[in-house]
């Protein structure tokens, strides 16, 4: 597991990937536990839309859901920020809260580990163990809103590879070319 840090610019590209624009969607939901059906939901329609393989969307989906929740668990937000880009052949997710949460789980995202203690469901740190799994790399930076510079919360995201439809261009509004089948 690599230590989670802040990735590439958006603009740089790894060598052979991809030279099509990037694919972003975003989106905000109210931070209820009701929301992260309807953020993962969202997710898997996105990724339908760009030719995203099934295994990446799988894995794109849990690793949304984990997120939220964390989300909606350990901060005292009124709504949730998401944004979703594939950029060649990696995959980003990102999901912001506005208002403070645990130092504790913070610090550990930072560490590149998930938080030791348990909550009284026994299942705090879990989603994070489970993020630091599914994700090639994930961290957390300072969230902020608008034009203000002022820190109101952090965003927490995650990155894996992804792979396309063989042949598929969403830009350009074709339908995916079938991946060729050996005889």
């Amino acid at each position: 597991m690599a230590a989670p840090h802040d990735a590439l610019s958006l603009n740089c590209r790894p060598p052979g990937a991809l030279t099509t624009r990037p694919l972003r969607d975003a989106f905000h939901l109210p931070a209820r536990d009701t929301s992260v059906a309807v953020a993962r939901a969202r997710v898997l329609d996105k990724l339908r839309e760009w030719c995203v393989d099934e295994e990446s969307s799988a894995d794109a989906q849990l690793l949304m859901s984990e997120l939220f929740t964390n989300a909606v668990r350990h901060t005292d937000s009124e709504k949730v920020s998401c944004e979703l880009w594939v950029i060649g052949v990696r995959l980003r997710l990102e999901v912001a809260d506005e208002g403070s949460g645990s130092e504790q789980i913070r610090t550990a995202a930072c560490a590149g580990s998930a938080p030791p203690s348990e909550d009284e469901d026994g299942e705090s740190g879990r989603g994070l163990l489970l993020v630091s799994v599914l994700a090639d790399d994930w961290g957390v930076r300072p969230a902020h809103r608008g034009g203000a510079q002022e820190n109101t919360g952090h965003a927490v995201w995650a990155e894996l590879e992804c792979h396309r439809t063989f042949g598929s261009d969403p830009a350009s509004g074709s339908a995916p070319t079938p991946r060729p089948r050996p005889h």
